[in-house]
């Protein structure tokens, strides 16, 4: 702590370097927090210097209010606005433990929220041009079924890389999935394009694998496939392909969902086939769904006429 001694109405300056000692010294924080510190503390800081604000003690909560909607307007996101709220509240409960404030002014302000991204998807053409992977080699095979499979039955990674052998129904086309929250499983159906693929691949992972290894998927060395390798294994097909954009396990499943609602109009039957709890994780795919009727629309009705802004 400094030896600085407030006047009656202390500049902001000087207490931000009090705090900062503050920090250094005593709280002893790592110079990636301190860093964090300074630069949300300097916007407040540069926001006051442009509405006159000098005074610790005449700032108010309206104030807060007006520099995060100010902020806000600038292109900071939600995420980094509570953040910053975040290090306002530390360092103004600094200043009251000092006595240079009376209260917390940011108290009970809360950042807007971001909006809600929508999971990137491929579109049906897309995923066809991403999954049909040719090649007869064990890389290839493995791939090849690996990625028929997760667009096939709308597989989480964790969930695929745990697939046995002895999960696949072959007569029936069907597989079987235990979920890792709370080890629940469901049965889903196999397409066709992808029952094909995994008939294709047994024969040759039998010739790098024991009758003891269980892993449906494995590697080269005869043993199960992880996760990050399957990450790296798309990214590589997504050059080998052609793809715009890398494509990750995930944004197959996703792509499954979106294709499935388009096609079937049937949100609960998405939401059992992804195993979701609760339906309200499954609607983000009717979003998507309205985005594609909203483009088909606007293309095919001779008097759609749609603006984007209702004036």
């Amino acid at each position: 702590m400094s030896d600085f001694s407030p006047p009656e109405h202390l500049p902001f300056q000087a207490a931000l370097d009090d705090f900062f000692i503050y920090m250094r010294s005593e709280k002893q924080l790592s110079l990636h927090t301190q860093t964090n510190y300074a630069r949300d503390l300097g916007k407040f800081q540069k926001y006051c210097l442009e509405k006159h604000l000098s005074a610790l003690d005449k700032l108010t909560a309206n104030h807060i209010r007006l520099a995060v909607a100010h902020l806000h307007r600038d292109g900071l996101g939600g995420k980094s606005l509570q953040r910053w709220l975040s290090s306002l509240r530390s360092f103004f409960q600094f200043c009251i433990k000092r006595q240079w404030m009376s209260s917390n002014v940011a108290d009970g302000i809360a950042a807007p929220k971001s909006p809600k991204k929508l999971p990137k998807t491929l579109d049906v053409d897309q995923a066809i041009q991403f999954v049909e992977i040719e090649g007869d080699d064990f890389i290839l095979q493995r791939d090849r079924a690996l990625v028929e499979l997760i667009y096939s039955s709308g597989l989480r990674l964790a969930e695929v890389v745990a697939l046995n052998v002895s999960d696949i129904d072959w007569s029936d086309a069907m597989l079987r999935v235990v979920a890792g929250k709370g080890d629940k499983s469901r049965v889903l159906p196999i397409g066709s394009a992808a029952m094909s693929a995994l008939k294709n691949w047994l024969p040759a992972r039998k010739l790098f694998t024991s009758a003891a290894e269980p892993a449906l998927f494995i590697t080269q060395r005869g043993t199960r496939i992880g996760h990050r390798a399957v990450q790296i294994r798309l990214q590589q097909l997504s050059v080998q392909q052609g793809m715009d954009t890398p494509v990750h396990p995930h944004m197959l499943r996703h792509s499954f969902a979106s294709h499935m609602l388009e096609s079937s109009g049937d949100l609960r039957l998405v939401q059992e086939l992804l195993g979701h709890a609760n339906i309200s994780t499954t609607q983000v795919y009717t979003h998507l769904d309205f985005q594609h009727l909203a483009k088909v629309y606007d293309k095919a009705h001779p008097r759609a006429g749609r603006k984007k802004d209702d004036e």
